[in-house]
């Protein structure tokens, strides 16, 4: 698969562990200068060190930020371009789901932390990759989702209304910002991570047998993905959403 990700630079947010952190480790190994973001230094270093460990060639910058915070998102921006001169690639990644249960019980402080990292972070850190370089060298950006967004789901429903608006934003930026920069969206499915451990964790092998594929998702899976949206293969895709989620969505219409 051509990606021509070589030289690139990349910026990941929620980058320190899970999808983020797999995400950034599969943008070094196609050559990309990768800048990761998320709101502990001390868990960047640690990924930075390992994600330079295993592709020696590869630029990695590690730079705290909390994804809703407005002056540490411009900071971040600001570093990745002072290190490797501009923006080609933004993986809006960080996600939390600080609630479960019934929609109508949620409260409102709960309600707007969701919305403000799930969602409004997609729009704050979009803008600001537009005007450090993305506006006039064009660019790609990948926006992380879920399957929840797509379908209706007891207990995490304001989460999913949440990246039903992911989806949607996606569509509006890749229509706003053509042809000069790309917006695409990938829904996982149920995958391995500590944002979804309350769900998997003493349920994985039940999960797997309901899923045709026959397993939950690895964080790998979505790397994937996200590689392919980022990278030239993908160069004639925007506005698309890419479903991720072993055939999960799909299982009441197979034997």
């Amino acid at each position: 698969m051509r990606t021509g990700l070589q030289g690139k630079t990349a910026l990941v947010t929620g980058a320190s562990r899970g999808i983020g952190k797999a995400i950034a480790t599969a943008l070094a190994a196609e050559g990309a200068n990768v800048v990761l973001s998320s709101r502990r230094q001390e868990a960047l270093d640690e990924a930075a060190k390992e994600i330079t460990a295993a592709h020696p060639g590869a630029g990695v910058l590690a730079k705290a930020a909390h994804v809703g915070d407005a002056d540490a998102a411009a900071a971040c921006v600001d570093a990745a371009v002072a290190e490797f001169g501009g923006l080609d690639v933004l993986v809006n990644n960080a996600g939390t789901n600080p609630y479960f249960g019934p929609m109508a019980d949620i409260e409102p402080s709960a309600a707007a932390k969701t919305v403000e990292v799930n969602q409004f972070a997609v729009v704050q850190w979009t803008r600001l990759a537009l005007r450090a370089s993305m506006a006039e060298r064009g660019g790609a950006i990948v926006n992380i989702a879920s399957v929840g967004g797509l379908v209706t789901e007891l207990g995490i429903g304001y989460y999913n209304a949440t990246k039903a608006a992911v989806i949607h934003l996606s569509k509006q930026f890749a229509m706003e910002l053509a042809p000069k920069v790309r917006v695409n969206c990938i829904a996982p499915g149920l995958v391995k991570t500590h944002l979804a451990r309350a769900l998997w964790e003493n349920n994985e092998e039940e999960f797997g047998r309901r899923t045709p594929l026959g397993r939950i998702g690895e964080p790998e899976d979505i790397a994937s993905a996200a590689v392919f949206l980022a990278g030239d293969a993908s160069s004639w895709m925007t506005g698309q959403t890419l479903v991720v989620d072993g055939g999960s969505t799909i299982r009441s219409s197979i034997a």
